[in-house]
């Protein structure tokens, strides 16, 4: 709970330690999503409770201090989004500096999970430490494109940028079949798809809810074919609202 103790001394109140549980149905192999998702559950939990009305840079920079002991380094690639929800673009994790894109109407993502475990920390020491300068000016391209595509509403140009040159080349080797899930899903219908994260989950980003149910099946039939066992698909529109309280207890 090293994340909601953080909340509780941004705001200089009385000294004591918080204490809760946190349910997670998420791989404890994927160290880095369940981190980041506990994380922002516990800081906005706490910061509900003490009705402190928090900044969003105060509760990402708290929720970063969880992820950091938990998966042994702060990202806030996953805090930023689990908070604010919808599309972000972190332009600075520390001091935080979070820019919200918009959503364009329709824009479904769906998330198939192969019953396969792939460690965080090996697949980011894939990564190594440098990058071709190549790799590195085709991937600022499509994320111009992509973010101009978001806010344009465009498609199409969101397909042609849904292209990772850097990260998932490198993690390929995890996840067997990605080349023929990821034909699949764009013979289906898909604007893209790719690894989320480290994998070993793949996303798939749909112009409207009815073609994302026919994507993620097509996906699911090849990772059953690839992987085996038995795979999770989900299906949603991306939420405009990140973590926040349902209900509370009765006292």
């Amino acid at each position: 709970m090293w994340a909601a103790e953080s909340v509780t001394r941004s705001r200089a109140l009385p000294g004591g330690t918080v204490g809760g549980r946190i349910a997670t149905t998420q791989n404890p192999a994927a160290a880095s999503c369940r981190c980041a998702a506990s994380a922002a559950a516990a800081v906005v939990a706490v910061d509900a409770l003490f009705n402190l009305r928090s900044s969003v840079e105060t509760l990402v920079t708290c929720a970063l201090e969880g992820e950091r002991l938990g998966a042994g380094s702060a990202h806030a690639d996953n805090i930023a989004p689990a908070i604010c929800g919808g599309f972000v673009l972190v332009r600075r994790p520390s001091p935080p500096d979070i820019v919200r894109l918009p959503v364009p109407a329709g824009l479904t993502a769906v998330v198939v999970h192969p019953e396969l475990e792939i460690e965080t920390a090996r697949a980011r020491a894939m990564l190594g430490q440098s990058v071709p300068l190549s790799d590195a000016i085709r991937q600022w391209a499509n994320l111009g494109a992509l973010v101009d595509g978001l806010h344009r509403g465009d498609f199409d140009q969101i397909s042609r940028s849904l292209e990772d040159s850097i990260a998932e080349p490198r993690r390929a080797l995890l996840l067997p079949g990605l080349a023929a899930i990821k034909r699949a899903a764009v013979a289906a219908g898909a604007l893209g798809c790719s690894l989320s994260g480290s994998g070993p989950s793949l996303f798939a980003l749909c112009r409207d809810r009815a073609s994302a149910h026919r994507i993620g099946a097509a996906m699911a039939s090849v990772v059953a074919a690839e992987i085996g066992g038995a795979s999770q698909t989900y299906v949603s529109s991306i939420a405009p609202r990140g973590a926040h309280v349902v209900e509370t207890c009765a006292t």
